[in-house]
């Protein structure tokens, strides 16, 4: 390869721009697909930090909202947020919360972008014993 680069006849110079042609798109490719991966980990965060409060907490209530509000703030992320129970959770209980949230990845903006549906799902156990 860099033998055909160092090389003087015209071929050489038509081969270079086409391989830094290439590497352009790849490097664009990185570029647009790379953010969707951060939106899934922080996600996954998202959700983690959720049960935790519920496990705390020992229900899904006032503090997972509050959680949730602030965690929203934070990640500047508005998933849907499910959860398997509601209300108190007795102690050693297991809980599910899941969350989905859409992406647009668009390789070339509105030309090509299509909706990604990430789903994050985080489980717990109630660490609360209600009366």
């Amino acid at each position: 390869m860099l033998k055909v680069l160092k090389s003087r006849s015209g071929k050489g110079y038509i081969d270079a721009v086409v391989v830094v042609l290439a590497v352009m798109m790849v490097l664009a490719l990185v570029v647009r697909v790379a953010p969707v991966f951060v939106a899934k980990q922080q996600l996954d965060t998202f959700a983690a930090e959720l049960c935790r409060t519920a496990e705390i907490a020992g229900r899904v209530g006032n503090e997972t909202t509050a959680r949730a509000n602030r965690l929203k703030d934070e990640t500047s992320l508005d998933p849907a947020i499910s959860w398997s129970k509601t209300g108190d959770i007795q102690l050693n209980e297991e809980f599910t919360v899941t969350l989905s949230n859409t992406v647009n990845i668009g390789l070339f903006g509105d030309f090509s972008s299509f909706p990604i549906t990430l789903i994050a799902k985080a489980t717990g156990v109630s660490e609360v014993y209600h009366k």
